[in-house]
């Protein structure tokens, strides 16, 4: 190094790990063999993220300023021979995002020293990066409690002719982990075919992204466990644990060029049937005091029906209320004054049917006959009877129809809901008719990188 022996900065307490908001002190330690002028000694300070197109390139073609910072620890003069030390100390603002190096950016912070001499001189200059942490908190991250699930049907085909179908779900039991935590994978798998499966497999993927003109994807495998095969027309359910290694966390909060996403991805590797589990990988772990509890609504009371009778001696007079538990009807426009009518006599025949007519015609309001033939595939999604607006049972005042007598039917209507659960009263022991899956599509994650895990990184 010339004129001078040793040039070095050492940090106080040896210490290289810092936090945003803190400050960092350290000194520069000069030792010069013979006297050396200079024009002035200085420090700097400074953290930025790059970003190339090629692999472990410094070229940046973009980059990202957060801070920089230069002190003059020494002015225009002369350094005699010997050791000289000059103190510095800087402080980091609390916005810098956490370090990190990947295959195509960096985000790096680091203490530079240069000692400026006159002209035609040699310059000298020194640096030292360090890492600075920010906590990725998995309690402040929205939407982190619960488990994360997913589920996909995919057909295929087999021997040129025939065709299968396999049901493949899967769940984590967090959405949120640490280093060191344990993954709980739960996965089922029902083989519709007459084909034995491949293979099946969990892996833990780790997805950063470069945000240049042309986003550059870096993606690669962190963990994987291997399962075995489904034969064929069985059903499996399959357990298995990822231990997550030290890895960068989810959010790098302040960077806008450089995103890092994690999921667990589920596969067979014949017929080839994919699903991925976003979870987050952050610094403090989930802690199951601070989960919200649920608030579940008080009980509301089944008031019966009203049977009372409106008072029509009054041509103005307003209709009684509507009870809870009858079905709301559309408003009718008010009836146009009339004389009034003679009082109803005591002996009236007329009585408020609790059931349709017993002479209705099954399948009269369309549906598929409660005996009708269907054959019987898995269901992937079960239909509630509460999506339909009518059930046999239910009645309606503004159809009432009188003078016929109030008996239950001998078998339940068929209102064109009915098909798709069983029937309410069982009657005749009829078989349960089930609806056909539908048809999902295998997902296509992760060719593209969706937005929405980003949005939860803004905490």
């Amino acid at each position: 190094m010339g004129k001078l022996r040793e040039f070095e900065i050492a940090f106080d307490n040896n210490k290289d790990k810092y936090s945003p908001g803190e400050s960092i002190s350290g000194t520069v330690k000069i030792q010069v063999a013979q006297s050396l002028q200079c024009k002035a000694i200085k420090v700097n300070c400074n953290g930025f993220c790059g970003v190339t197109s090629k692999v472990n390139d410094t070229a940046w073609i973009v980059e990202e300023q957060y801070f920089s910072s230069t002190i003059s620890v020494a002015d225009k003069g002369t350094l005699k021979q010997g050791e000289h030390m000059f103190a510095f100390r800087f402080l980091i603002p609390d916005t810098a995002p956490t370090s990190f190096e990947g295959k195509y950016g960096r985000i790096i912070y680091r203490v530079r020293a240069f000692v400026d001499t006159p002209k035609l001189a040699k310059n000298y200059s020194i640096e030292k990066p360090f890492y600075l942490l920010r906590l990725l908190n998995l309690n402040e991250v929205p939407d982190i409690w619960g488990t994360c699930s997913n589920a996909v049907t995919q057909q295929f085909t087999y021997m040129l002719m025939k065709t299968g179908t396999v049901v493949l779900k899967a769940q984590t039991d967090m959405k949120g982990y640490t280093p060191g935590q344990v993954i709980q994978v739960m996965v089922n798998i029902q083989n519709q075919s007459g084909k034995t499966t491949g293979n099946m497999a969990a892996s833990l993927m780790q997805k950063v992204i470069y945000e240049t003109k042309k986003p550059t994807y870096d993606m690669r495998m962190v963990a994987e466990v291997e399962g075995g095969v489904v034969k064929a027309g069985k059903e499996v359910d399959w357990k298995e644990q990822l231990i997550v290694p030290p890895l960068p966390q989810s959010c790098l909060t302040g960077c806008e060029l450089i995103k890092i996403e994690y999921y667990v991805k589920v596969s067979l590797k014949s017929p080839d049937v994919m699903l991925t589990l976003p979870i987050q990988i952050g610094n403090v772990s989930l802690d199951k005091k601070r989960q919200p509890k649920k608030v579940t609504p008080p009980p509301t009371e089944n008031k019966p029906a009203s049977t009372s009778v409106p008072d029509t001696t009054q041509p103005d007079a307003a209709p009684p209320a509507a009870s809870a538990s009858t079905p709301t009807q559309p408003p009718r426009p008010a009836p146009k004054p009339a004389p009034r009518p003679a009082p109803r006599s005591r002996g009236s025949s007329h009585s408020t049917p609790s059931a349709p007519p017993i002479d209705y015609d099954i399948g009269a309001e369309g549906g598929t006959p409660m005996g009708a033939d269907i054959p019987n595939k898995r269901q992937s999604q079960l239909v509630s009877p509460n999506a339909f607006s009518y059930a046999p049972g239910l009645f309606f005042p503004g159809n009432q129809q009188h003078n016929t007598p109030s008996t239950a039917p001998s078998a339940p209507v068929s209102t064109g809901g009915t098909s798709l659960y069983p029937s309410l009263n069982g009657a005749n022991n009829m078989p349960t008719p089930h609806i056909f899956p539908p048809d999902y599509g295998t997902s296509s994650y992760p060719h593209e990188a969706p937005p929405s895990y980003d949005e939860s990184c803004n905490i």
